[in-house]
This record gives C-alpha cells, sequence and structure tokens, in this order.
C-alpha cells in the first residue's frame, strides 16, 4: 500500500456561538485541506494513472466537487443558531451551509472525512481508502481525522 496527499484551500467563514472569547463574533478564515488516501498502485499499461495510487488532479476535482466548492466563500453556520442563520437568509443569493453541529475546526473536519470517505472509498476499486484528513484552520491550528 503506498499513501498520497494532496493538499487544497479554500476560504469560508464561522462562528462559534457559545465561546467565550472572540470566535463567538463572525469571522473567516483561509482553510488548508489535506487528503490522504491509500492503495494500490495502478498497474495497468496504457491507463492514465498507470504507476499511481489516483492522480492527483483526479483528487482534486473529487474534493471540489463533493467539498471545496460547496463550502468556498460560503459562511458555515450551526442550525441551531437561528439568530445568524435568519440573517444569512435575509441576503439574497447568500452562500450558506448549514451544519447539525457547531462548525468548530474539529467538527469541520468530521463532517468534511465522512463527505469524502464516501467518495473516494467508493469510487476506485482498487483499495483506496480516505486514510487522515487534516483541516487547518490557521498555520498553527488544525484538526485531524484518521480511519
Amino acid at each position: 500500500m503506498i499513501t498520497i496527499t494532496r493538499k487544497l484551500e479554500f476560504d469560508a467563514g464561522h462562528r462559534i456561538p457559545d465561546h467565550r472569547s472572540q470566535c463567538r463574533n463572525l469571522h473567516g478564515h483561509r482553510y488548508v485541506l489535506e487528503i490522504t488516501l491509500t492503495g494500490e498502485v495502478s498497474r495497468q499499461a496504457g491507463a492514465s494513472d498507470n504507476g499511481m495510487v489516483m492522480d492527483f488532479a483526479d483528487v482534486k476535482a473529487l474534493a471540489n466537487e463533493h467539498l471545496v466548492s460547496v463550502w468556498d466563500h460560503a459562511f458555515i453556520v450551526y442550525e441551531g443558531d437561528a439568530a445568524v442563520r435568519d440573517f444569512l437568509a435575509s441576503l439574497p443569493d447568500h452562500k450558506t451551509v448549514v451544519l447539525d453541529r457547531v462548525p468548530t475546526v474539529e467538527n469541520l473536519a468530521a463532517v468534511a472525512f465522512d463527505k469524502l470517505a464516501a467518495v473516494f472509498d467508493a469510487h476506485y476499486g482498487r483499495d483506496l481508502r480516505l486514510m487522515r484528513l487534516r483541516l487547518y484552520e490557521t498555520p498553527n491550528c488544525w484538526a485531524e481525522v484518521t480511519a
């Protein structure tokens, strides 16, 4: 088994409604997402991904389609944060993502892992698996989910 990692970045806003410090205010981050996959190297002569666990362009395309494009430049809000949900709903065509949990980096990483594990684990038949997902909220703070 070989492990590969693809890094992607996106911007999103959130707030932690019950936080005792500044994170209770509306704010945003430049998130960095690292997706680590494990699998067998393709040995299919003539195939575009011959010699690869998965083409990095395919990793990027699937992650963008199922997560990054959905969250990029969106405000990610907890469904129980009614005041902010109502405010965002009053903005025409605002890109809002509503989650069933408070959008801490830990919860965002867990949601991202679940979404992407279903995509990658089902996409290829070569025992490809999402092994680790790391989500940086800042360059010094991140959460990591492992299989």
